[in-house]
């Protein structure tokens, strides 16, 4: 424990002495240490080197050789981090494009002769490129017709802070350094101060602000009404039923009020009692006679 508290004393002895120059930058974006060496220098040669241990050989990436000038690119490094991404010029000054996380960390020049640092040390982070917090309600806990429960998230960040404030004021706040996270932070919020809450994502170099509109995420839950919705909704459907019963009410009596004034409305009927009758029928009777005289009948 004691060497290697001896070896950070050291190392930071050796930045402080040689001077140390912090760099920060957003991931995708290119950064230049800049140098100007001397002519000497250059024909003694100089070597860019990244890490802390500089005694290392892998941890050479760019370098100008002594006697011809000649710059050249270390790009077989086993981790590939610099390939394809490294510019030297003859002023010593050294150029990372397309930087990624991945290439924060000390980068130190050197000279080729005498292996002795040069004036300068610089120490780059590079930062996540921010992307702004969503806003949702949070659906573990059910909104009310005065309070909200809201949630702001952010994806995939690393060493950046996550607020809530309500106009300038900080309410609360969180801060994440590993990458590849889901950062949430929780509020409870009151419809009364709708349009006045932000959520705040930021880094040393930049920040992102969401605000919050009240109305648009929060409703009440489904399924559940509070009691400050259920005593409104009782009243307007009793004097709904009250309205509805006074206008059948008022139908029925008008139109029994139009009936006695126009008796003639009404079609009178008389009931009698039947009276059948039975059908008689009439036989044909033939008159008997009881004496006969039969006379002859004469052909001519």
């Amino acid at each position: 424990m004691f060497h290697v508290i001896l070896l950070c004393w050291c190392s930071w002895s050796l930045m402080a002495v040689f001077g140390l120059e912090s760099v920060s930058v957003t991931e995708g974006e290119s950064v230049t240490l800049y140098m100007s060496i001397t002519e000497q220098q250059r024909k003694e040669g100089i070597s860019w080197k990244f890490g802390a241990n500089i005694n290392i050989d892998k941890s050479l990436i760019a370098e100008i050789k002594s006697g011809n000038n000649e710059i050249k690119l270390h790009k077989d490094r086993p981790d590939e981090r610099f390939n394809n991404r490294l510019k030297l010029d003859q002023t010593g000054s050294l150029t990372i494009t397309n930087t990624t996380i991945t290439h924060s960390g000390l980068y130190q020049i050197t000279t080729s002769k005498n292996k002795t640092l040069l004036n300068k040390t610089f120490n780059i982070t590079v930062y996540t490129l921010l992307s702004v917090p969503v806003i949702s309600r949070d659906s573990s806990k059910c909104s009310s017709s005065s309070n909200c429960s809201v949630l702001c998230s952010v994806m995939n960040v690393s060493h950046v802070s996550l607020s809530w404030y309500k106009g300038n004021r900080l309410l609360s706040s969180i801060s994440a350094s590993d990458l590849n996270i889901r950062l949430s932070l929780p509020l409870e919020v009151e419809y009364q101060d709708n349009n006045t809450y932000k959520c705040v994502i930021n880094n040393p170099i930049t920040n992102l602000t969401q605000h919050l509109h009240i109305t648009h995420i929060c409703q009440p839950c489904s399924g559940s009404l509070s009691e400050d919705y259920i005593i409104p909704l009782s009243c307007a459907a009793g004097s709904l039923m009250i309205v509805t019963a006074l206008l059948i009410f008022c139908i029925c009596r008008k139109h029994r009020k139009t009936n006695q004034e126009d008796p003639s409305s009404e079609e009178e009927i008389t009931y009698a009692d039947p009276t059948f009758y039975k059908k008689q029928t009439h036989k044909q009777r033939c008159a008997v006679e009881e004496d006969v005289v039969y006379a002859g009948v004469m052909r001519r």
